[in-house]
């Protein structure tokens, strides 16, 4: 037989995909166990598959791709022996073979890397809410009911004592009705205040001086207060007074017709003066002040 009659046989019979597949696979020199491995389609289906057994592959579209990825490993071409398998599969007598479990030959279709972590996310999840269940169970009866809670302990809170407001110092107050002459002074004779006060002026002894005292021409030209109460005259004006208390302690005292403690003497005085010099009225006041008044 010359070649153009095999050329004509063979487009009249053409070779069945098997056989075409293995001729390609031994002009390569290439063993059916290599092409498994590059393939990772199972041996058993690619002897089948040479024998056009379609029968022991599991369906025709399972033949089609193990031939697809055949004839890439031996350079043919996959379109028009897929769908020469397609015919022929579909033409073979099926049989129902027994599961065998087989790699998947197309890598396309291998489970992709988001599926698996979506899968594994929500095994995941699965757990934690078991997890979640079982915990919640240790705190029910075994009846299902919730278990008691344990008995609250009532503690008492001592209430918080109201914080006392700091108690005012009494001020003492010496405002003048008319104008007057005056000096105030401590039990160190330092002299607090000195000068002439007209009418309406005022003076507040301060609230910590040691044992103030007063020496006044017209006591009776000097209004008196404590906390803003008036207080008695300190005199009728007759005559100039000095060394009088003015603290709140001793003017609370006169007004309540206690005797007040007597002044003791300035026991500070300056140099070189006496204890009437420096206490001493303006001879203007002293001379009025000494005159009955009439």
């Amino acid at each position: 037989m010359t070649e153009a009659e095999r050329g004509d046989n063979a487009t009249l019979f053409p070779q069945p995909v098997g056989e075409r597949l293995r001729a390609a696979r031994e002009r390569h020199g290439m063993s059916l166990a290599e092409i498994g491995a590059r393939t990772r389609v199972p041996l058993r289906h690619l002897e089948a598959i040479e024998a056009s057994n379609y029968g022991a592959l599991p369906s025709p579209t399972y033949a089609v791709g193990f031939v697809r990825a055949y004839a890439r490993a031996v350079g043919e071409d996959e379109v028009t022996l897929a769908r020469d398998v397609r015919a022929e599969a579909n033409d073979a007598p099926r049989v129902t073979p027994k599961y065998q479990p087989y790699e998947v030959a197309d890598p396309t279709r291998v489970p992709s890397r988001g599926l698996v972590i979506a899968a594994a996310g929500v095994a995941l999840a699965i757990v934690v809410l078991a997890v979640l269940w079982l915990g919640s169970s240790l705190f029910r009866g075994g009846d299902g009911t919730p278990a008691p809670a344990a008995p609250s302990v009532a503690v008492a809170v001592p209430a918080a004592q109201p914080t006392a407001a700091p108690k005012a110092a009494p001020q003492v107050t010496l405002t003048a009705t008319d104008e007057v002459w005056l000096r105030v002074y401590d039990a160190a004779d330092k002299t607090l205040y000195i000068g002439t006060m007209k009418a309406g002026e005022r003076f507040d002894v301060p609230a910590d001086a040691n044992d103030p005292m007063i020496n006044v021409g017209r006591p009776d030209k000097l209004r008196v207060t404590l906390n803003g109460s008036v207080l008695p005259p300190l005199g009728d004006g007759r005559r100039a007074i000095k060394d009088v208390r003015v603290s709140a302690d001793a003017l609370s005292a006169r007004a309540g017709g206690q005797a007040a403690p007597a002044a003791a003497s300035p026991a500070a005085a300056a140099p070189g003066t006496t204890p009437a010099a420096a206490s001493s009225v303006p001879p203007a006041f002293a001379g009025e002040s000494t005159a009955p008044v009439r």
